[in-house]
This record gives structure tokens, C-alpha cells and sequence, in this order.
């Protein structure tokens, strides 16, 4: 068997058996496939799809390639949450220490940003003195010292998958639904969960634009979990216009704070709570949706989430004060404010544009040998469905690069389309597949 002959016989529309999928996955554990190899095969599985049984054994043989964590001996009940990925989707920061709050042990195997979209593991490393990089012995360590822990995907941890999780960022094929299925589930199925909740995004700024894809995405997941013997639930929601109004590592950590102290966004704020209030239930905590919303913000309320928060920042090295002096955070060297030139109400926001420009200030990878700069992003005034007037700041562009900025300013001005009328605003939770 020669990798060129799953990659022909995927071009082909063929279905490959699980053991050439098994080899496959070795191989590119093993360094045996080139890049080049697994490159063509994974845009051969982007253009003709995988079956069931096909996407069944690549999750399998994800989860096989490296080991699962055993945290039989925590006496809690394992739940984690993933999302598929957003504009402005911070939501990792503030529901781990929620739900850790609650008594939930929270295992969070996270991920950098892919494309126009930001990654949970970028966002904490701009937390002074962070780590994310953590031996499966911390990590267990810091589970069983605060209830939450997050960290990337370790060398032990679905090996294969890591090294393609890079390659699809490079080769845009980051929208494939097996791919993507494969990616998250066999590294939350080696977490060793008792519960899982999905945020499936949906729209301009998500991977899944269509809500029919987004759609089937969940159902496969849930689907995956399920069979696995983990009670899955995925909640689609909006991705339109970005979450919150920061955009950018250093600015979405202190925005997570700020909604961690009861001052955060009213969107950011519904779905986090939304969503530990599922982990909730899930963990089969609470079996009244009205009761779990209740008991989350209450804990916002009472600065529970926030102690926590603390408490993570510090189990992983970093410096817990940044949560009370943001001054210590990572600062652009300028600010400079996009104004609306007329006057009416947001009709839409182009997230991805949004999303796209500020990694192109630097907050994110255009290439993967790419740093990130975890200063630099956007600040939103208006969404959609507020009023603007003619010269009233649209957002503000935090940069360290004049040229870059030059970069930036026309595709963020075409991002924002303003109309006479208030348009109606759409449901930030769209449906709940289970």
C-alpha cells in the first residue's frame, strides 16, 4: 500500500476501508506520508466527502494514534465544551471557570486559530507568563487544584490529528465535515468525558456558512459522542457578526473578564451562560433549563467565575492580576478609530472581513511559521441593529504596524453596510440538536 493509492482512489470517489485509513493516520504519525501527500488527500476528502463508516474510523484511528486520559480518580463529573469556531468567539475563557464553579470538572483540550478565526490557546498566551504546553501529569494536577484546566494537544494526545489540524489551516480545507468531526471528537473522546456540549457556528464568519451544514455538523458529532457512551448535546448559533465586541488575544482576554464581572457584551454574556447552563445539564446536574440558567448567573453575579479564572491563570503560570490590571496585558502602540461616513442603523457586520482583517494586523497566522502579536485587534462600537451617525467611531483598530493598518482600513470599511431602517436582529441560539 503507497500513500498515492488512497490518495487515487479518493480522487476517484472511492470509499476507503478502515484499514487504509488506519494506515493513512499512521503514516502521517510517523512522518511515512509527506506533507505534500497528506495535503492532496485531505483536498481530496474536502471535494468528495468521506461515508459514515469512513469518518467512524478516522475518529477511531485519531483517538488510537496517541492516549486518552484516565480521570476516573477525580470525583467529578467530566464535562467540556467546543465550539466550531468564530469571529470574536472567546466563550472557552469564560465557561471553564463558570462551569468549574459549579462542581464540574472542566479536562479543555483547545486549539489554536484556524483561518479568519481566533483559537482559545492564543488568546491565553497572551496572558503574561501562561503556559499551555502542559504534561498530562500537570494537566491532571490542575483539574483536581481548581476544576478546570486548558491546554493544547500534547505529542500523547491524538498525534495525528495535530499534525493535520496545521496542514488544513494551509490548505483551506478547514470547512470539511469529516475532518472537522474527526478533529474534535477524538480529542474530546481521550479526555475521558461523562458529558460534551457542542457550539456549532453557523454563518458569514463561521466555517459552516450554510445553516444545513451547520446542521449535519451537529448531528454527526452528536451522533460520534453518543456512540461513544458521552451524553452529547449541540447548541447552532450565530456567526453573522462577531461575538462581543473585541477581536484579538489580548483584547478578548480582558473582555472575558469584564463578562466575568457582569459588565460583558449582552450576546457573549447570553451564550456563555446558555452554554454552562447545558454542561449543567449534560452532567445531568439539573434537569430544568430555567433552574441551570438561574444557578450560572449567579455565579457570575457573585464573582464565583472570576475567582476561578484567577485561580486557572495562576495553576498554569501565569499572572493572576492581569484579571484586576489589564495594564499588564500586551498593548498596542496606537488606537485608531474607523468612522461611519453617513448616518441610518447596522444592517450587517461581515465577520469574516472582521475576522481577516485582524489577522492581518497580526493577531493571527496567514502561514503557520507565523507569530502571532497578542497586542494588536479590533474593538466594535456598533453591531447590528444600533444606530450610527455620520463620523461616530464603527470600531477602533489596535495596531503596531503602520503598514499594516494601510492594509486593513478599506476591507474594514466595506464590512459594515448601514441602511435607513433598523433591521431586525437574528437569534443568536438558532437550534439545539441532541
Amino acid at each position: 500500500m503507497r500513500p498515492q493509492d488512497l490518495i487515487r482512489k479518493k480522487r476517484d470517489r472511492e470509499e476507503l476501508t478502515p484499514s487504509e485509513i488506519a494506515f493513512f493516520v499512521q503514516g502521517v504519525t510517523n512522518n511515512h506520508f509527506a506533507d505534500y501527500q497528506a495535503s492532496a488527500l485531505l483536498m481530496a476528502i474536502f471535494l468528495n466527502g468521506m461515508s459514515e463508516a469512513e469518518q467512524q474510523a478516522l475518529t477511531e484511528e485519531f483517538l488510537r494514534s496517541g492516549e486518552a486520559l484516565n480521570l476516573s480518580d477525580i470525583p467529578k463529573r467530566k464535562v467540556d465544551k467546543h465550539s466550531t469556531g468564530g469571529v470574536g468567539d472567546k466563550t472557552s475563557l469564560i465557561v471553564a471557570p463558570l462551569a468549574a464553579a459549579t462542581g464540574l470538572c472542566v479536562p479543555m483540550i483547545s486549539g489554536r486559530g484556524l483561518s479568519h478565526t481566533g483559537g482559545t490557546l492564543d488568546k491565553l498566551e497572551a496572558i503574561p507568563g501562561f503556559r499551555v504546553h502542559l504534561s498530562l501529569a500537570e494537566f491532571r494536577s490542575i483539574l483536581e487544584r481548581t476544576g478546570c484546566a486548558i491546554m493544547g494537544q500534547t505529542a500523547e494526545i491524538a498525534p495525528a490529528d495535530k499534525k493535520l489540524y496545521a496542514l488544513r489551516d494551509v490548505t483551506a480545507t478547514v470547512e470539511s465535515i469529516p475532518l472537522i468531526a474527526a478533529s474534535i471528537m477524538s480529542k474530546k473522546l481521550a479526555e475521558g468525558l461523562d458529558g460534551l456540549v457542542l457550539d456549532i457556528k453557523t454563518g458569514d464568519g463561521a466555517f459552516m456558512k450554510r445553516m444545513r451544514d451547520a446542521r449535519r455538523l451537529a448531528q454527526t458529532l452528536v451522533q460520534i459522542g453518543e456512540r461513544a457512551g458521552v451524553r452529547t448535546v449541540a447548541l447552532i448559533t450565530d456567526m453573522d457578526q462577531p461575538l462581543g465586541l473585541a477581536v484579538g488575544n489580548a483584547l478578548e482576554v480582558i473582555e472575558c473578564c469584564e463578562t466575568l464581572r457582569g459588565r460583558g457584551p449582552q450576546d457573549l454574556t447570553r451564550l456563555s451562560v446558555e452554554l454552562t447552563a447545558q454542561m449543567l445539564l449534560a452532567d445531568g446536574a439539573s434537569d430544568q433549563m430555567s433552574e441551570a440558567r438561574k444557578h450560572v448567573r449567579d455565579l457570575l453575579q457573585s464573582g464565583a467565575g472570576l475567582q476561578k479564572f484567577r485561580e486557572l491563570i495562576e495553576a498554569q503560570g501565569g499572572d493572576s492580576r492581569v484579571v484586576d490590571d489589564y495594564t499588564l496585558m500586551p498593548q498596542a502602540a496606537h488606537r485608531e478609530a474607523l468612522t461611519s461616513e453617513r448616518g441610518g442603523y447596522i444592517a450587517s457586520v461581515a465577520a469574516e472581513i472582521i475576522g481577516t482583517a485582524s489577522m492581518l494586523l497580526g493577531a493571527g497566522r496567514v502561514r503557520v511559521e507565523d507569530r502571532i502579536d497578542p497586542a494588536v485587534g479590533l474593538v466594535l462600537n456598533k453591531k447590528i441593529g444600533d444606530q450610527v451617525h455620520e463620523g461616530e467611531p464603527l470600531l477602533f483598530i489596535h495596531y503596531n504596524s503602520d503598514e499594516r493598518l494601510g492594509e486593513v482600513n478599506g476591507m474594514l470599511r466595506d464590512a459594515f453596510h448601514i441602511t435607513s431602517h433598523k433591521p431586525k436582529v437574528a437569534r443568536l441560539v438558532k437550534a439545539k440538536v441532541s
